[in-house]
C-alpha cells in the first residue's frame, strides 16, 4: 500500500502523521534508534564503520563473548539444529530446556521453574495466567511494559500505584475484599531509574493482605544478591518471595525468560500460560548458551565484583562532573538532560566521539525528564571508563548540561 493510499484509510491516520516526524529527526542526524551493529567485540561495537564503546548494553557480566557460552551454543546447533519448530507443550521441549529449568530452580532455591521464549512473554504468562476474573493485580507505575501488558491480557482488575509509594499500595489493598486473589508485581531493579524495589516492605504488605508478591528480576540477576541471585536474595528474603521472574537477555547473555516458584504454580502455568503454550520454544543454541552462562556466573564471581567496581567509578565520576543521575543504585546509570532536542544532540555528539548511549525521551518519560541512559559492564576497562567520563564531562559543559 502506497503512502498516497494511506491517506484515505482512517486506521492509518496516526501512521501518516508520524512518518514526517520520523523523517525530520533522521534528516537532522539525530535518529538514535535501530542503529545496525555490523560487528560486536564485547565492550566495543562497530556502527557505521566506526568503533564505539558500548555504554548502552544490558550485558552486565560481559558473557556474550565468553568462550564457554559460544562453544555451548555452537555444539547445540550441531546436535539439535537451528530451532525447535513447535511449542513447549507439543514437540518443542528439549532435554536442554528441562536441564536449564532444573538448574535455575536450584540456583534460586525454588521447587520448580518454567522457561519461556522471551522475558517479555514470561511476564505476560505469569500475570495473565494467574490473575483471573475477580482477581486484582497491583503494579508500580514504573513497572516494565511487559508487566503492564500482562495485566491488560489478564481478566482481573489492574490497579497502579505511584512509583515506590507503598502507602498508596496499602490503601488500595485495604479496600480490596479479603476473599479475592491478589498479586503485587514489581521490577526488582527499575530499568530507567536504576533504583531497587523495597522488597522487604513489599513482602510485609503482601503477607498482611494475603497477596502474592512477584518480583521481576530482569535487571537484578547476576547483579544483586550474594551470588547474583537477585533482589530477594539481596535483602535476605529469598525463601519468602514465592515467585521470581527473570530474563536471559541481560546478564545471561542470550534471549528468553523464566519463572521460578512453587511446583503447583509452575505446573499450572505450563498448561495455562498462553504466551508459553502458543509460541515456539526457545531455540537450542540460545538454551545451551544460557546454561553455560549460568554456570560461568556461578564459577566466576569476580565478574560481579568487577561490575560493581566499574559501576561505582561511573556513578562517582558522573556525580563529580555535576550530572544528575537520580536515585540509581545499580549499573543502570541515567543522567538527566531535560530538553528533548538537547538530549538527542548530546547523544549524537557522544556517538560521534565513539561512545554509545541510549536516549530516553517521550512517550517513555515526560518531556522535561529526557535523559541519556548508560549501562555498565564487568568487562569495561579502566581506560574505556576514563575516556567515557572525560567525553561526558567535556560535551556536558559544551552543551550547558553541567
Amino acid at each position: 500500500m502506497s503512502t498516497e493510499t494511506l491517506q484515505h484509510v482512517a486506521l492509518f491516520e496516526k501512521c501518516r502523521t508520524f512518518l514526517p516526524k520520523a523523517r525530520e529527526v533522521q534528516a537532522a542526524g539525530l535518529h538514535a534508534w535501530y542503529k545496525p551493529i555490523s560487528r560486536s567485540e564485547d565492550t566495543v561495537v562497530i556502527i557505521e564503520g566506526k568503533e564505539r564503546i558500548m555504554m548502552g548494553s544490558n550485558n552486565y557480566l560481559g558473557l556474550t563473548h565468553h568462550p564457554d557460552v559460544l562453544a555451548a551454543a555452537k555444539a547445540a546447533l550441531d546436535r539439535y539444529g537451528s530451532g525447535c519448530t513447535g511449542s513447549r507443550l507439543l514437540n518443542g521441549t528439549l532435554d536442554l530446556h528441562e536441564q536449564l529449568e532444573a538448574e535455575l530452580a536450584e540456583f534460586f532455591g525454588k521447587e520448580a521453574c518454567v522457561v519461556f521464549s522471551t522475558g517479555y512473554q514470561a511476564n505476560l504468562g505469569v500475570v495473565s495466567g494467574l490473575v483471573g476474573r475477580g482477581d486484582l493485580v497491583f503494579l508500580d507505575k514504573l513497572d516494565h511494559a511487559s508487566i503492564v501488558d500482562g495485566a491488560k491480557l489478564a481478566f482481573g482488575e489492574t490497579q497502579r500505584f505511584a512509583h515506590g509509594d507503598l502507602a498508596e499500595l496499602e490503601r488500595r489493598l485495604q479496600k480490596a475484599p479479603a476473599t479475592v486473589g491478589k498479586m503485587i508485581i514489581v521490577d526488582g531493579v527499575y530499568s530507567m531509574e536504576g533504583d531497587v524495589a523495597d522488597a522487604p516492605a513489599l513482602l510485609k504488605i503482601s503477607q498482611k493482605h494475603g497477596a502474592v508478591l512477584v518480583i521481576d528480576d530482569a535487571h537484578a540477576v547476576g547483579v544483586l544478591g550474594p551470588k547474583g541471585d537477585g533482589t530477594a536474595a539481596h535483602f535476605g528474603i529469598a525463601d519468602e518471595v514465592e515467585l521470581i521472574v527473570g530474563t536471559f537477555s541481560k546478564s545471561l547473555a542470550s534471549i528468553g525468560g523464566f519463572l521460578v516458584g512453587p511446583e503447583a504454580v509452575i505446573t499450572y502455568l505450563r498448561y495455562n500460560a498462553r504466551p508459553l503454550v502458543f509460541t515456539a520454544a526457545l531455540p537450542p543454541a540460545n538454551t545451551a548458551g544460557v546454561l553455560a552462562a549460568l554456570r560461568v556466573m556461578q564459577r566466576e564471581p569476580e565478574r560481579r565484583e568487577r561490575l560493581w567496581h566499574n559501576t561505582h567509578r561511573i556513578q562517582d565520576g558522573l556525580r563529580s562532573l555535576g550530572f544528575d543521575i537520580g536515585p540509581t543504585e545499580t549499573p543502570i546509570i541515567p543522567f538527566l538532560i531535560g530538553e528533548f532536542e538537547k538530549t538527542l544532540v548530546f547523544w549524537r555528539k557522544l556517538f560521534d566521539a565513539g561512545v554509545f548511549t541510549n536516549p530516553v525521551v517521550p512517550p517513555a518519560l515526560p518531556p522535561s525528564r529526557c535523559r541519556l541512559r548508560t549501562s555498565v559492564m564487568a568487562t569495561h576497562t579502566d581506560d574505556q571508563i576514563d575516556y567515557a567520563l572525560e567525553t561526558f564531562g567535556r560535551l556536558g559543559k559544551e552543551l550547558g548540561v553541567v
